[in-house]
């Protein structure tokens, strides 16, 4: 994966009207088939309790689809994008213990993936403004920053691929 500027505004933007438009299409779908199947399974009498649940098990897989389906549209590009850098954080978060001594062993490999890692967290978090934590993230970086320097190494974050982390 490529890291890529991209329009925090637009970002949020489309980020908010898909979770309204997902919220919206959740409640109405939910109601409107469970409802349905209240009305043509059941006498009416008493709780439904699977119904209902089935109702919104199912138009979760029906939301499910549709945004599948729509991820490669325009309006969400951004939105997509974030979603797929935040994958790919979580999977170098998961082996992060094991990449870290290999940084400290100085592994090329775990160094590239671990500025990927770092300038990934940097963009995901200005884009949700959590800037609470972004300090103690630079911090980090600029320690990574310092031992590449100290190695005399030349890293491209855009090495980074997914494939690197099953070395760790």
């Amino acid at each position: 994966m490529k890291l890529k500027q991209i329009d925090k505004n637009r970002y949020r933007k489309h980020l908010n009207i898909t979770i309204i438009v997902a919220i919206i299409a959740l409640t109405s779908l939910s109601l409107g088939i469970s409802q349905s199947a209240i009305w043509l399974f059941t006498d009416r009498e008493g709780t439904h309790f699977w119904l209902n649940i089935s109702g919104v098990a199912i138009a979760m897989m029906i939301i499910g689809s549709v945004l599948n389906k729509a991820k490669e549209h325009e309006f969400m590009t951004e939105v997509y994008y974030v979603w797929r850098l935040k994958q790919q954080i979580n999977y170098i978060h998961r082996k992060h213990q094991n990449i870290e001594k290999a940084v400290n062993n100085d592994n090329v490999t775990a160094i590239t993936i671990m500025s990927f890692y770092f300038a990934g967290c940097q963009q995901l978090y200005q884009l949700d403004d959590n800037t609470i934590t972004l300090s103690t993230l630079n911090k980090k970086a600029d320690e990574l920053d310092e031992k590449i320097d100290s190695l005399n190494l030349s890293i491209d974050i855009n090495n980074y691929n997914q494939q690197m982390l099953s070395e760790f």
